[in-house]
């Protein structure tokens, strides 16, 4: 997820659609300016956007656990293990023979260190065993742990994630003039996935920002999801990037609407309690946020 392409005018875009309850992006996109915001040190990382908590996972290289191809990401496995999401809860079994994983993010499962891949045979994200991986030495050696934080932060409200999703809005691009298979605003809703059930990511950072939009955790409908009251540069507690659909030559540069990414916390069965933004197209209003 994410590209460098124009990421100019995605990151002018997105730093004037910040706003306190969620505003509408103005109309005219075209006219925005095209100066390329400065990267800052902030709390989650040494190169952020918009806001302390919106950084990159690592300043030099990708948001990818490096294999020895620079050209591809992708780590052999062992089929037949269980694929589990952010509550350790086994949602299917691997049989796809390489995955990808994202930086810095290991968990502890039924005694085992697990990693996070960013997609399985769930036809989602999910923690696979570090075992089945192919390589295991020098995965361990590279992966590193990267978490986000959250001490201090005001709580805001409480939500959960929906049981259901916009389906006017998962095709729509979050990255302007994409021309990836995924950076789709569907990338940060709660889809049904292969094992019938809706899931939803939790990400490291806001898309459209040429940072990636990593996610970092994975969670199921019904998952309880404390806001946290994150300062932005804008002023506000969230993020809002504008939503792309395609023009007359069939380019992702019209602009159709906006999407709101919030920040807070899961606090995952296992008790670990696990920071990062979500789409607030994915949640809805609740109660009993612990």
């Amino acid at each position: 997820m994410g590209s460098m392409k124009n990421h100019f005018l995605a990151i002018s875009s997105i730093a004037l659609l910040s706003s306190a309850c969620g505003g509408e992006a103005s109309p005219e996109v075209e006219g925005l300016a095209t100066t390329k915001q400065a990267a800052y040190a902030g709390v989650n990382g040494g190169y952020c956007l918009a806001s302390p908590y919106n950084c990159k996972l690592r300043v030099e290289g990708g948001n990818r656990v490096e294999t020895n191809d620079p050209a591809d990401d992708n780590w052999g496995l062992v089929t037949g293990v269980p694929i589990r999401d952010g509550n350790g809860t086994v949602v299917g079994t691997n049989t796809r023979t390489s995955a990808a994983f994202n930086h810095g993010q290991t968990r502890v499962f039924a005694g085992e260190t697990h990693a996070f891949a960013v997609s399985t045979s769930n036809s989602s994200a999910g923690w696979l065993p570090v075992s089945s991986i192919l390589g295991r030495t020098s995965f361990e050696n590279k992966v590193g742990h990267v978490s986000a934080l959250g001490s201090g932060l005001a709580k805001l409200g409480c939500y959960a994630v929906r049981n259901s999703h916009d389906t006017t809005l998962e095709l729509k691009k979050v990255v302007y003039d994409s021309d990836a298979t995924h950076e789709r605003a569907g990338d940060y809703l709660p889809l049904v996935r292969a094992n019938g059930q809706r899931s939803a990511n939790l990400v490291f950072n806001v898309p459209g920002f040429a940072l990636g939009g990593p996610a970092v955790d994975h969670f199921p409908a019904g998952t309880k999801f404390q806001r946290l009251d994150v300062p932005t540069d804008g002023g506000a507690p969230s993020i809002d990037i504008p939503l792309w659909v395609q023009d007359s030559e069939g380019r992702y540069r019209k602009q159709s609407g906006t999407m709101k990414f919030i920040y807070g916390y899961v606090i995952a069965a296992t008790g670990t309690k696990r920071n990062g933004w979500m789409a607030y197209d994915a949640l809805s209003v609740s109660s009993g946020c612990p």
